[in-house]
């Protein structure tokens, strides 16, 4: 029999329309044989709709155009502790029962615990780390702090909040040039400035501060820019590494997901096999540090001297371009067997979270 699937995507964070790439991509793979598909697209006014799959997206191949459709449903949520139900607003029609999502909002209400904490109250399985892991994955400053204290290696770093004030020679002084401004809690290089002088440091700080509370200012690091991807639940697995060479100043997000001329990927990365291992040793290590489960890319600054994370993703792209699967692709995984065995073990984590007692005899 078929498992139910629902894929979640789109959202109201900076990565919507990648999110909308990532789906079409996991959509178009999955293996219809073993999966029933529901497809549910969050607006960019956080309404969660239902669409058809002959019809959810406008401009589908266009990275810079692409968009949901108008077609969609809107649903509500009923929670309960057999599995949370979607109703259809307008015809109040109840969904087929959903036995597991795969969520693929990237940024914030979908990478950062929200959707995770719904689907939970919703009692339904779902594809990725937790509430707490994706949360902590999500906000660099908590994620520096765990690893820092675990004794894995991150770049320096400090952190401003709105009201706070620090000075460009402050900064300088304790970081070096050049330095990145980013928010906190964005993914995709979203916010993300580069600043080597006094001219570009209140602009950067003014573009980050738009998109979070809070800002982390982080030492230039000299290394290649290494990923790695990691799956799997309590005995999680890492990918050969492969490493990003961009060509522009940082692999910001047009270089991600709109100019895919801009960058190019080396897979596997030019590091000797003993390197190679420290990264993938890292990796899992850091996976464990946080809390992931399912799936995370970890991403490294690599040098002769270093290995230092950068930080960990725990929706990771999905789009044609996306590291995540192209490493798994090249451990020998299809993009299909990456979406089944994914699948697989949210069912696993689900089956666990059974076992647990949720009242107290007395």
């Amino acid at each position: 029999m078929k498992k139910s699937v629902a894929i979640v995507f789109g959202g109201q964070s900076s990565e919507h329309e990648v999110s909308l790439q990532s789906a079409r991509n996991v959509i178009n793979a999955i293996d219809r044989a073993r999966y029933e598909l529901t497809l549910i697209g969050v607006d960019k006014l956080g309404r969660w709709l239902r669409f058809d799959e002959r019809d959810y997206l406008l401009n589908a191949s266009d990275p810079a155009r692409i968009s949901l459709s108008g077609s969609g449903r809107q649903l509500a949520l009923l929670p309960g502790s057999t599995g949370g139900q979607f109703i259809e607003v307008e015809s109040g029609q109840t969904l087929p029962r959903i036995e597991v999502v795969f969520p693929l909002i990237h940024g914030a209400f979908g990478e950062d615990g929200a959707l995770q904490g719904l689907l939970r109250l919703l009692a339904i399985p779902f594809v990725g780390p937790d509430v707490l892991g994706s949360a902590a994955c999500m906000d660099k400053d908590v994620t520096k702090r765990l690893l820092r204290d675990a004794g894995i290696a991150v770049a320096p770093f400090v952190v401003l909040e709105r009201g706070q004030t620090l000075d460009f020679d402050q900064a300088a002084a304790q970081l070096g040039v050049p330095m990145f401004v980013k928010p906190a809690s964005q993914g995709s290089s979203v916010g993300v400035s580069k600043v080597a002088d006094l001219a570009g440091w209140q602009a950067a700080l003014a573009l980050a501060f738009e998109y979070d509370h809070k800002v982390l200012i982080e030492q230039g690091m000299v290394g290649r820019e290494v990923e790695c991807a990691v799956l799997g639940n309590r005995q999680p697995q890492a990918s050969v590494c492969g490493e990003v060479i961009a060509n522009d100043d940082f692999y910001a997000y047009d270089t991600k997901y709109l100019n895919d001329g801009q960058a190019r990927t080396v897979i596997p990365a030019e590091l000797s096999p003993e390197r190679a291992l420290q990264v993938r040793e890292v990796a899992l290590q850091a996976y464990r540090v946080l809390g992931c489960a399912g799936l995370s890319r970890v991403d490294f600054f690599v040098s002769e001297q270093s290995i230092v994370i950068n930080e960990i993703n725990t929706i990771p792209g999905f789009t044609s371009i996306s590291m995540y699967p192209k490493l798994w692709q090249a451990d020998g995984l299809t993009y299909a067997g990456l979406i089944d065995r994914l699948i697989e073990l949210a069912l696993e984590r689900g089956e666990e979270a059974l076992l647990l007692k949720r009242e107290v005899t007395l």
